[in-house]
């Protein structure tokens, strides 16, 4: 038998998160971590939970009852949303022009579905004309797609045109807003979207761990309507419901410490004010879109679909994007990520979510990032880069 392994203290680095995901997690919400547990049926966890589905109902801008925490990771949430909205042999549109969008279909063919896709280029949203004919094509009863998508900083836009689209046709519109939601304008009863989900450790300055996700009645009737058992038992919503509706019946063991930072985090958006959050998000991003174009580097996307949560900064010619990334970590504590599939090596992927969304964090990476590069031979403008954020992050 091995002996106890010799553990030493915890003492995790200081980074700045400045990547796809997590984000910094405000104080106020590692402080709430740090708070005595209850249990999960506990009438105070219970009343937690009733905060949590007031708080999530504000920030998805909806008045849908089934508006719920999902124990996991965002990716967990979007499972969820897949597993109960499809079953077996059913046609699911998914898009190809991102990472996530591919993920979609993957969950969708192991719900049983059908998977067909609709494409655009990685680095645009979709085109609904595209997606209209898609529809033709293929007759999808579920549709899914990405708000804001993390692999290419990229924004849906005309997300009411898409799910006027899906309506028409009798089919049911998933959105996905890991990297979006509570940092970038969605409304989902607004725009009359079937199914919503998202993360907590991105625009939200929380832990992952206690997911989003929104259904809309006409998706509930649909649940409640399924001919075959939900694949996953774990994440069958009419199991999570007992737990999260009005019986509070055991389902599953809550995340209790993940779930009081959620609260704390909903808490914060709820003081700040969501569309003023929306507007600190386009604000520091916009600090720091200034910046790297005053360098001389732009990012890879129009500004039309920019998405401020996640920035894809094109990697200057000639220097190496691993490189970049591992002496701005060593060196100077923050993180950033590269690129994913059709982008690897084209793009530097650059957070502005939730906590790490601060004027701080924008100037010391811009100063940073214009460092190093001029270190491994860029051709960029490291002072007009900072003065650009400066200037920006002053006149507000």
């Amino acid at each position: 038998m091995n002996g106890a392994p010799t553990l030493d203290e915890l003492v995790p680095p200081d980074r700045t998160l400045m990547g796809p995901g997590p984000s910094d997690v405000h104080p106020r919400v590692l402080r709430s971590m740090a708070t005595p547990l209850v249990g999960y049926l506990d009438d105070y966890c219970v009343e937690i939970m009733d905060d949590i589905q007031e708080g999530l109902r504000y920030l998805f801008q909806t008045d849908n009852e089934h508006t719920l925490a999902i124990s996991g990771t965002g990716s967990a949430a979007m499972e969820t949303a897949f597993a109960n909205l499809v079953e077996p042999g059913e046609t699911v549109l998914v898009p190809d022009n991102g990472y996530f969008g591919a993920r979609m279909g993957e969950i969708a063919e192991r719900a049983g579905g059908e998977v067909r896709t609709v494409s655009a280029p990685w680095g645009e949203p979709l085109d609904p004309a595209a997606v209209e004919d898609a529809f033709a094509e293929h007759s999808p009863a579920v549709f899914g797609f990405v708000h804001g998508e993390t692999s290419t900083g990229v924004r849906q836009t005309d997300v009411s045109e898409l799910t006027r689209i899906a309506h028409e046709n009798d089919a049911y519109a998933i959105a996905d807003t890991v990297a979006s939601l509570g940092g970038v304008e969605f409304r989902t009863d607004e725009w009359d979207v079937d199914v919503v989900y998202s993360g907590s450790q991105k625009c939200l300055s929380a832990p992952p761990g206690a997911s989003p996700i929104t259904f809309n009645d006409r998706a509930m009737e649909k649940v409640h309507a399924r001919e075959t058992p939900v694949r996953s038992w774990y994440l069958d919503l009419e199991g999570i419901w007992e737990y999260w509706g009005d019986e509070r019946n055991y389902h599953h063991t809550g995340p209790i410490s993940t779930m009081y930072a959620l609260r704390e985090a909903l808490r914060l958006v709820s003081e700040e004010g969501l569309e003023e959050t929306w507007e600190r998000h386009e604000r520091v991003a916009g600090a720091l879109k200034r910046g790297v174009e005053a360098m001389g580097i732009g990012l890879n996307t129009a500004d039309e679909y920019w998405l401020p949560t996640l920035n894809p900064v094109g990697v200057p010619a000639g220097v190496d994007d691993g490189r970049v990334i591992d002496r701005l970590l060593e060196e100077h504590g923050i993180e950033i990520v590269g690129g994913l599939g059709a982008l690897e090596g084209e793009i530097f992927r650059v957070g502005c979510m939730g906590h790490s969304a601060r004027p701080a964090n924008v100037s010391q990476f811009v100063s940073a990032f214009g460092s190093v590069l001029t270190d491994e031979g860029a051709d960029v403008d490291l002072e007009a880069g900072a003065g650009a954020t400066a200037n920006a992050l002053g006149s507000q």
